[in-house]
């Protein structure tokens, strides 16, 4: 037992069921420190005492005549709290001169009254942007996944580990952690049996699988072998500039790996089949969008399959939506690293702006439409108003204690191939339609004569089943094509020539 551990002095903002729930896990354990006060600003519980613990308040008034040692700790236990409620709390817990300052996340389990210290973090400067998320009963939302077996592909990425996460809430028989990255399987595999431990969630078996989907009879073998009955498809390579670089990969990982799952899942009689897809599969203008694209007709042709073999209880899907904050290798870690770093901040363009939503967020959306969604249904996450990245950029460096342009420079360094100023959600053959479900919306396929509505833009139709035959030599040898085989300008002359959005912005670079 560490001696600092016993010396710290700990106050917890927020005296709900969550903040009351990680004061009586303190006092239990005895080894994280000793909770002096709860901090609230409801004048019904300022006065006071939980647990032999005073509640004290105002937030903004209190907190400033707190002595605070170096040692000392406040812990945000709000999981209802928005971006600009913890914004607001920080700024005083600061200015108080709490320099640690820890926080219990807003995900789904703790908008039910399940919290856990083990759940609590480092404040980041990722979670004072975005919007308010929508609370969603989570174990409502996963009832349908109750003694299933559950397969998540890219298990260790940033979307995957968080659907893991929330499915230890859904008392699903068995989880399957798939990945092609070891380290990345490892650490989500460590982490859900360290909360599971601590007592997040529902009992349930965690198994971790390597493997490749790019490997057809291995995907075949091992969803068959595992009795699925629910797939999360979260796997892809997925970063824009990097993989204008290596386009023969990202067609061979994400569609013909997509091709392979969807082909094993059929097969093998899953129920629920979730592709997760991204904006800029709409008029593609990046090798990677295309990939996605061709995913997601691949998903609707496969879920005719299903309805064609008559069986009744397959569902295939894809949920679409925008940039997520924080996700590995996106714009915003980038920012908080340039920041720390001293700066410049690099912004691409002054008018760029995009869609964001929270991890959390855009995954218990994503399970609760597995759960309610239909075979062949294409959906939309309503991502709110889209946000100039480069008030992104000067909200973090504030964020961080510093002045935009004075104490960290901001620099603009143009569009690289593949990105565009703005991502439209849905196509001008799309449209939005919103169901009963908060945030969730279904995509209606519109006819030629249709009128494309607001903010939409022109698409083409691709065959994915022809695409994939006229792709396959460039990604997998073909004895009697051998120089097709890695050909990287063959397969993006196929490209240009296939996919008119992706030729025209190549034409216009």
């Amino acid at each position: 037992m560490k001696q600092e551990q016993l010396d710290t002095n700990i106050y917890i903002i927020g005296a709900g069921i969550a903040g009351t729930m990680l004061s009586r896990e303190i006092r239990e354990k005895g080894i994280f420190g000793r909770v002096i006060a709860f901090l609230d600003d409801d004048p019904a519980k300022i006065g006071r005492v939980i647990d032999e613990v005073p509640v004290i308040g105002p937030i903004n008034q209190t907190a400033r005549l707190i002595r605070i040692g170096s040692k000392d700790e406040a812990l945000i236990a709000i999981p209802s709290a928005g971006p600009d409620s913890l914004r607001a709390i920080y700024s005083v817990l600061k200015a108080a001169g709490f320099t640690r300052i820890r926080l219990l996340p807003g995900i789904a389990q703790i908008l039910e009254g399940q919290a856990h210290l083990i759940q609590t973090r480092e404040i980041d400067p990722l979670d004072v942007l975005g919007r308010a998320p929508v609370a969603i009963n989570l174990k409502k939302s996963l009832a349908y996944l109750r003694g299933k077996r559950v397969l998540i592909t890219g298990a260790g990425g940033s979307i995957g580990s968080e659907l893991s996460r929330q499915l230890l809430s859904g008392g699903a028989e068995r989880i399957y952690l798939f990945g092609h990255g070891e380290n990345a399987i490892y650490q989500i595999d460590r982490e859900l049996r360290l909360l599971q431990k601590e007592g997040v969630g529902e009992k349930a078996t965690i198994v971790p699988v390597i493997g490749d989907m790019k490997d057809r009879e291995y995907m075949r073998y091992i969803v068959s072998r595992l009795r699925c009955d629910v797939v999360f498809h979260a796997a892809a390579y997925k970063h824009v500039p990097l993989m204008e670089e290596n386009p023969v990969a990202v067609i061979g990982n994400n569609v013909f790996g997509t091709a392979n799952l969807l082909e094993a899942s059929l097969e093998a009689g899953v129920k629920r089949f979730v592709l997760v897809s991204t904006d800029k599969a709409v008029d593609p203008v990046s090798v990677y969008g295309i990939s996605k694209m061709l995913c997601e007709r691949l998903v609707l042709s496969y879920a005719s399959r299903s309805a064609r073999a008559g069986s009744g209880d397959g569902a295939f899907m894809f949920v679409r939506f925008g940039n997520v904050l924080g996700s590995r290798g996106s714009i915003l870690p980038l920012f908080i690293d340039q920041i720390r770093n001293g700066g410049p901040v690099t912004v691409t363009d002054p008018d760029m702006v995009r869609y964001f939503m929270t991890i959390p967020e855009a995954c218990s959306l994503v399970l609760k439409t597995g759960g309610v969604g239909t075979n062949g249904a294409s959906y939309l996450l309503d991502m709110g108003e889209p946000v100039r990245i480069l008030d992104v950029a000067e909200q973090l460096i504030r964020f961080m204690g510093y002045e935009p342009g004075t104490d960290i420079p901001i620099c603009f360094i143009g569009r690289r191939p593949g990105e565009r100023l703005d991502e439209p959600l849905w196509s001008s053959r799309e449209n939005p339609v919103r169901t009963e479900y908060p945030k969730i919306l279904t995509l209606e396929r519109a006819g030629d004569e249709t009128e494309a509505p607001e903010g939409a833009t022109a698409a083409e139709d691709v065959n994915p089943e022809q695409m994939l035959e006229t792709l396959r030599p460039y990604c997998l040898f073909d004895a009697s094509r051998p120089e097709c085989f890695r050909n990287r300008d063959g397969l993006l002359s196929v490209l240009r020539d296939s996919v008119r959005s992706y030729r025209e912005a190549a034409n216009g670079r």
